[in-house]
């Protein structure tokens, strides 16, 4: 027989009252942040401003053991919440406290509190984990690079997952410490600056810091044997290059190159304003795959980039993503021209820099090279769709938008823009409209029209014509090849991520 407990009213209000109101009220995070793009990456319910990795990483066996120490603030009382991570974890804990856990999917970690969490508080999750991150196959891919001595994180949009738990979305940047111990003899590159180096019983540990906000997509980590130079601005700001000891015969090429990420930071400083973070430098491991990559403060660089020889033109492109990608962010990642569109031009605005072609000359170049039945037009460069995302037409049809509104407004309001924009959106983030309102805002004339043309219009638009200049170009007249064609349109890959 079964007796049913009743309870006074006052007493059960009495209870209620007992119960804290993040329990009562508390609703999971969601499992995405809202990119129509990528449904899955970022999480809902919790902002990250600062992630600690202390990490373990033995290349022979490609073991990965970590602990991570992220640091969040609730945006709503949270009853349990979402890491994007897919190597195997063993423990997490929520202010100090063991949390449950599971994985659902390939990369998703649900976390559930002892008890709900309330909005506005800030809380410490730890989660202790270890795996090989080459055996990960996430959507079909793997962005763990191994190499003969070590193994690499370095890919667009996501590589995160792969080697550390984040809320892996540009909407939400933090600050990192990155600290790993590999075998002596190896050494571990990541953002930032070096804050310290130390050897214990045949390991040694490197300790990074990025002091500034910071995508997640932009933590790299490479591990290997590499050549390191080292020297500083004359702004005093250091700058460390490391090339991997097993380049071959385009170690010449990648270090004429790289070497002169200082001379190509100190010119874009004129260009796009004061530089954004605490370091520069760039790194070539030795990997198959054919990209580069505008990881913060350190760029990727693959070695297929200097097959043909030097080149600086991807330097300065991965550089110009410093300010535009990594400073100021995509907002979701259908507003990828605010990155790619940007750092293309850099590559024009050198070439001009350096009298190997105007980028009016490189504009008519690459107009006269797409007919108007090309599919190259077909391709939006202001939403061009997850399939697209990376199409040349982002890149060359996004800086011909950049030189028709050159055209429009002329040099002294464009490069205004260009260096107001960044210093404006420091370290945030954008989306396409809201670079147009600046636009519209620091010239004084309307230009929605224009870019729409130019970004979102299936069709080939009129050719861009430089500043004062009213009438388009006869069709007959094939414009000359610029001298720095060939160096640009090597870029042409730099961050196809299809060769996985």
């Amino acid at each position: 027989m079964h007796r049913r407990l009743i309870v006074p009213s006052a007493l059960a209000a009495t209870l209620l009252l007992a119960i804290p109101a993040s329990a009562a009220n508390s609703s999971p995070g969601a499992p995405g942040i809202g990119d129509p793009y990528y449904p899955a990456s970022g999480n809902g319910g919790y902002d990250v401003s600062h992630y600690d990795l202390r990490l373990k990483y033995q290349p022979t066996t490609d073991l990965l053991e970590g602990t991570a120490t992220i640091l969040v603030t609730t945006q709503q009382n949270l009853s349990r919440f979402n890491l994007d991570f897919g190597l195997a974890v063993s423990e997490v804990r929520v202010n100090g406290r063991k949390a449950a856990f599971a994985k659902e999917g390939e990369r998703e970690l649900v976390v559930t509190p002892g008890t709900p969490l309330e909005k506005g508080r800030s809380v410490s999750v730890v989660v202790r984990y270890a795996g090989k991150p080459s055996e990960l196959n996430i959507d079909g891919y793997t962005a763990w690079h191994r190499t003969p001595d070590g193994g690499v994180a370095a890919q667009e949009p996501d590589s995160a997952v792969w080697w550390f738990p984040s809320n892996d979305h540009p909407l939400d940047k933090a600050t990192y410490d990155i600290s790993v111990s590999v075998p002596d003899g190896t050494q571990a590159i990541s953002n930032g600056v070096l804050q310290s180096q130390s050897s214990r019983v045949g390991w040694t540990r490197f300790s990074w810091r990025s002091n500034k906000p910071q995508a997640s997509y932009l933590a790299t980590l490479a591990v290997g044997k590499f050549d390191i130079t080292t020297d500083r601005t004359a702004d005093g700001l250091p700058i460390l290059n490391a090339y991997s000891k097993d380049l071959g015969d385009i170690a010449g090429a990648a270090r004429a190159s790289v070497e002169r990420t200082g001379e190509v930071a100190e010119w874009l400083t004129e260009v796009f304003g004061p530089y954004p973070f605490n370091a520069l430098g760039g790194y070539v491991p030795n990997v198959k795959s054919g990209y580069a990559l505008e990881t913060q403060t350190r760029p990727f660089y693959s070695p297929r980039q200097f097959a043909n020889g030097a080149n600086v033109s991807v330097v300065v492109h991965e550089l110009a993503h410093q300010w535009y990608g990594d400073s100021v962010s995509v907002d979701g990642w259908k507003d990828i021209w605010v990155n790619e569109g940007f750092a293309r031009y850099s590559q024009w605005l050198w070439s001009e820099k350096e009298g190997e072609g105007t980028a009016q000359e490189l504009a008519d170049y690459v107009y006269a090279q797409h007919p108007a039945d090309d599919v190259f037009w077909t391709v939006k460069p202001g939403d061009p769709g997850p399939d697209k995302q990376f199409d040349i037409a982002v890149y060359d049809r996004g800086a011909l938008a950049l030189q028709a509104l050159r055209g429009e407004i002329g040099d002294e309001d464009f490069f205004a823009i260009l260096k107001g924009w960044p210093a404006e959106r420091a370290y945030g983030n954008a989306k396409v409209g809201d670079f147009v309102a600046y636009a519209e805002r620091i010239s004084g004339k309307p230009l929605a029209a224009l870019l729409d043309t130019w970004l979102y219009e299936p069709s080939r638009p009129a050719a861009p014509t430089a500043a004062g200049a009213r009438t388009a170009r006869s069709a007959a007249a094939a414009p000359q090849q610029p001298k720095s064609w060939k160096e640009i349109a090597a870029t042409n890959g730099v961050h196809d991520h299809q060769d996985h």
